[in-house]
């Protein structure tokens, strides 16, 4: 027998889910501890030996002393006999610390109830951060288990279950911690580790703005315009510098016409720390140039979407990643907002000049998105490869970004519309792309963060029918798990059946 469930209801749980699922003196980056650059081959030995099994524990882990007298101390005893790599590394690193085990789920009580039970639980206060954690000035919430940091854009959607609950000092706390990491590190890293520091994550910051200025009112635009200045330079570095000979830097691109768009980029092509050993062994595999290959990896880890075949030349192969090659829709719909939010601020404080030219920016955002990343022929929104001159032809729900931001033209929404509702709905939901790679951003996975940009996106276009069927599918899907495991996680298989992909809550 179906449950019914009431659309406000529906929608309320569904605030609650996507959030909790994603969940000043300045410090200079260069005083911070890196784990990979401080340690040289003492680092790269612990993660090629798999010590631990996890990639993501050592980087993680807090020196007991300088990095550099273990270094040297590493150097005096690895060739004595009996010299065993992992008590080394336990002797003069604390561990980082197990998540918390003493909570028990009550799946007598409703989603909403557990999720708010779980707030102060995820939440983290300041003064506790060591090792490679760029500590933050006030408290903020992280999504458990073996993430213990902060995450850029999923802290956006944390922001609407914190809205839900009124925890508007969470979210004003959340706010300040992303200005302070502008203001002291140059831009928003992907999350507050050192060794992410090279790369960011979807620019999600005007958007949580927005959420801030609903609590607080439009004053907040005017008080944080700054701040998303230096965000938006981030992001577009190098722009004046491009020409036809010279048509890429960093995250910008020009096109044949002229328009700049964006892509993902890191400037640091090596192994990420945290996946040291995976991405060391995918380079050997695939024989390519491995330095080509890490920036394309990192590059994908930036986008958020690691991994998905949206990134691939071969649509079944990992190997064949070409990120940098790659201008996304949604990134650009994202900087879009971005270039409106500028406007209003600067209209807010009175500058009639410069809010005119971020409109500007703007709408030559939009027009060079609808020409480039349009598909006539298949009436949907793709990717665009610049240096092939084409689309990639793979669908995503990427291509909801457009629509979430009402950038398309109203039968370019229909069109989308109509292929979401034939080939990515499911009974759990949407599924990310249309291919089953093995990938967690691929086929038959459903990700919070995209069922809600997908629910608003058609909604601001009237599909309200088709909005609330993936709303329902979805939170049936999520009620179900909770239910049998007392869980909720982080990705779902959205087909007929009921497929609990990963866990991140104990």
């Amino acid at each position: 027998m179906k449950q019914r469930i009431h659309r406000s209801t529906t929608f309320k749980t569904l605030l609650f889910l996507f959030s909790f699922i994603y969940l000043t003196l300045p410090l200079q980056a260069q005083e911070l501890y890196k784990p990979s650059e401080q340690l040289g081959e003492l680092f790269e030995q612990v993660q090629l030996q798999s010590v631990f099994p996890d990639s993501k524990t050592f980087p993680d882990a807090t020196p007991l002393v300088p990095p550099e007298k273990i270094l040297q101390a590493y150097r005096e005893q690895k060739d004595q006999a009996g010299f065993d790599l992992k008590a080394f590394v336990l002797k003069n690193f604390e561990m980082p610390p197990l998540p918390a085990t003493d909570f028990r789920s009550d799946t007598s009580l409703t989603v909403i109830q557990h999720i708010e039970q779980l707030w102060p639980i995820l939440t983290r206060q300041p003064g506790a951060d060591a090792g490679s954690l760029i500590p933050l000035p006030n408290a903020y919430v992280v999504p458990g288990g073996r993430f213990r940091e902060i995450y850029y854009w999923d802290s956006f959607f944390t922001m609407l279950g914190l809205q839900a609950s009124g925890e508007t000092q969470l979210i004003q706390n959340m706010v300040d911690n992303f200005t302070h990491l502008i203001n002291t590190t140059g831009h928003i890293p992907n999350g507050n580790r050192t060794y992410y520091l090279r790369r960011s994550q979807p620019p999600f910051y005007a958007l949580m703005l927005r959420v801030l200025a609903q609590q607080k009112g439009k004053e907040v635009l005017t008080t944080y315009a700054p701040a998303l200045k230096k965000e938006y330079d981030f992001w577009m570095e190098g722009a004046s510098t491009l020409s036809a000979a010279n048509p890429a830097h960093r995250r910008v691109v020009r096109l044949p016409d002229g328009s700049i768009l964006n892509r993902y980029w890191d400037d640091n092509p090596k192994p990420r720390p945290e996946s040291y050993l995976e991405d060391v062994k995918l380079a050997q595999e695939s024989g390519r140039n491995p330095e080509e290959l890490y920036r394309h990896i990192r590059a994908a880890a930036e986008s958020g979407w690691d991994f998905s075949s949206r990134w691939f030349s071969d649509a079944s192969n990992l190997e064949s990643i070409h990120t940098t090659d790659i201008i996304p829709v949604d990134l650009n719909a994202l900087l879009f907002h971005t270039e409106m939010t500028l406007a209003q601020m600067a209209e807010l404080q009175g500058n009639k000049a410069e809010a005119k030219q971020y409109e500007q920016k703007a709408k030559d955002r939009r027009k060079a998105l609808l020409k480039y990343t349009w598909n006539e022929d298949d009436d949907f929104f793709y990717d665009y490869d610049f240096i092939k001159g084409a689309t990639t032809n793979i669908p995503s729900l990427a291509a909801v970004f457009p629509l979430y931001f009402c950038m398309a033209k109203k039968k370019q929404a229909a069109a989308v519309a109509q292929k979401i509702e034939a080939d990515f709905l499911k009974p759990g939901g949407v599924v990310t792309t249309l291919n089953r790679t093995g990938q967690q951003w691929d086929a038959p996975n459903g990700w919070a963060p995209l069922q809600w940009m997908t629910i608003q996106a058609l909604r601001n276009y009237k599909h309200n029918r088709l909005a609330d069927n993936v709303a329902r599918n979805w939170t049936a899907r999520n009620i179900e798990v909770y239910h049998q495991t007392g869980k909720l996680v982080e990705k779902y298989g959205c087909g007929l059946e009921c497929v609990m992909v990963s866990v991140i809550e104990n």
